[in-house]
């Protein structure tokens, strides 16, 4: 899967929200200053021929839509995140995140439960 660039993220993350925009509907969800519309234009031709978006043609407007999941994409991008910068390695990755990003002790906490609930299905 190929990676987006920041720009083509922001307007991922919102034909994700939307989940079916047309070029109006995505000009709305940015806030200002708002891209032209030739900007948003250039990052869906991108997008598309990525295999990110694709679009139903009505009259003269097309619906734009998502074909990746959100939690496709970024499965990957943190996958790729693990294997490059923590040697293939999640508890190294865990390590870095739970001592470099100043999370609290309740957010400690919730990690932590949710760890325990993933041990517990893949013990099922």
């Amino acid at each position: 899967m190929q990676q987006l660039t920041n720009a083509e993220e922001q307007l991922m993350e919102h034909l994700w929200n939307l989940d079916k925009a047309f070029m109006k509907d995505l000009l709305e969800a940015y806030p200002e200053p708002k891209p032209k519309t030739t900007t948003v234009a250039t990052l869906l031709k991108r997008m598309i021929d990525k295999n990110f978006v694709a679009y139903t043609e009505y009259g003269n407007s097309r619906e734009y839509y998502p074909l990746v999941l959100k939690t496709v994409y970024f499965s990957k991008h943190v996958n790729g995140l693990i294997k490059n910068f923590f040697n293939d390695s999640a508890s190294q990755f865990a390590s870095f995140f739970t001592t470099e990003t100043n999370l609290s002790e309740k957010e400690l906490e919730e990690l932590k439960k949710i760890v325990d609930r993933a041990i517990l299905k893949k013990k099922k």
